[in-house]
C-alpha cells in the first residue's frame, strides 16, 4: 500500500526546493496579476475571469493526469496565485470590502474548506492526494489560501505602516517560526504545512510589490511584465534543476 501511494501521488515532495518555487510562484502571481489588471488596464473583473479560465483548464488537466507532472503541477499553482491576486484586489477595491473585511471573509473560507475536506475524507494531509476527490479539495483550498494571502499581504503592508519591505520581513519571520516548529515541536505537520502554505502567499505578494511599486511608495519601480518574465524563467530553472519528484511521504506523517 505504501509503494502504491508513492506511485499514485499527484503532488511533489515537500522539500526546501518546493518552498523556494512556491514563494517565487506567489511573487509571480502578484506581478503577473497586476500586469494584466493594471499595466494592461484590463481591470480586476476581466483579469479575474481570464486567470480563472486558465486555472480551470490547468486544474482539469492536472486532475485528469494519471501521475505527477512537475510543470503541470506548478502551472496550476501559478494560476491560483494570479487569479488569487486579481480576485482579492476585486474584493478589496472594486467591491469595496477593504482589506480587513476581505481578509476575514477569505480566512473563513480556508478552514471551512479544510473542515469539509476532513469531514468527507477523514484527513487533510498532503500525503494523501491520491484520488480525484482529495485532489479537488486540495486545489480549492490552495485557491482560497492564495486569495487570502494577497489580502493579508496588502492589509499588513498598507495599513500597518510597515510598508512592503516591512511586511515581507514579518511574513518571512512567520515562516521561519513555522520551520522551527516543524523541526523542534510536536505540532501536527499537516497544520504546519497549511499555515506555511498560506503565509508564503502574502510573502510573495509583498515581495512582488517591493519589485514593482513606485519608489515613493516603497518599491523599486521595476516593470511588472519584465519582473514576471524573469521570475517565470527562474521557476522553470528551479523545476529543471531541483528534485521535483512525486511525494513519497510515509504514513506516519499523515496527521
Amino acid at each position: 500500500m505504501h509503494d502504491q501511494r508513492r506511485v499514485l501521488s499527484k503532488v511533489p515532495q515537500i522539500t526546501f526546493a518546493f518552498w523556494v518555487i512556491k514563494i517565487c510562484a506567489t511573487t509571480l502571481g502578484e506581478t503577473g496579476g497586476d500586469a494584466l489588471s493594471m499595466t494592461l488596464s484590463l481591470g480586476y473583473a476581466i483579469s479575474t475571469a481570464i486567470f480563472f479560465a486558465i486555472f480551470a483548464v490547468t486544474v482539469a488537466a492536472q486532475v485528469s493526469a494519471k501521475s505527477y507532472h512537475a510543470f503541470l503541477y506548478w502551472a496550476v499553482i501559478v494560476a491560483t496565485t494570479t487569479v488569487g491576486t486579481t480576485m482579492s484586489d476585486y474584493l478589496t477595491r472594486s467591491a469595496g470590502l477593504g482589506y480587513l473585511k476581505s481578509s476575514i471573509l477569505l480566512f473563513a473560507m480556508v478552514p471551512g474548506v479544510l473542515a469539509l475536506w476532513r469531514f468527507t475524507l477523514g484527513s487533510v494531509s498532503v500525503n494523501r492526494i491520491t484520488d480525484r476527490k482529495a485532489e479537488m479539495f486540495y486545489w480549492i483550498t490552495i485557491l482560497f489560501s492564495n486569495t487570502l494571502g494577497t489580502a493579508l499581504g496588502d492589509c499588513l503592508a498598507d495599513t500597518s505602516g510597515l510598508g512592503y519591505m516591512g511586511g515581507a520581513l514579518v511574513f518571512a519571520g512567520g515562516l521561519a517560526f513555522i520551520a522551527a516548529a516543524y523541526f523542534w515541536s510536536n505540532i501536527s505537520h499537516t497544520a504546519l504545512f497549511w499555515t506555511a502554505f498560506i503565509l508564503t502567499r502574502p510573502l510573495g505578494a509583498t515581495v512582488g510589490d517591493v519589485l514593482t511599486k513606485p519608489l515613493d511608495a516603497g518599491g523599486l519601480n521595476l516593470s511588472r511584465i519584465t519582473s514576471s518574465l524573469i521570475i517565470a524563467a527562474f521557476i522553470v530553472v528551479c523545476i529543471l534543476f531541483t528534485s521535483q519528484k512525486a511525494g513519497t511521504h510515509g504514513a506516519a506523517d499523515d496527521t
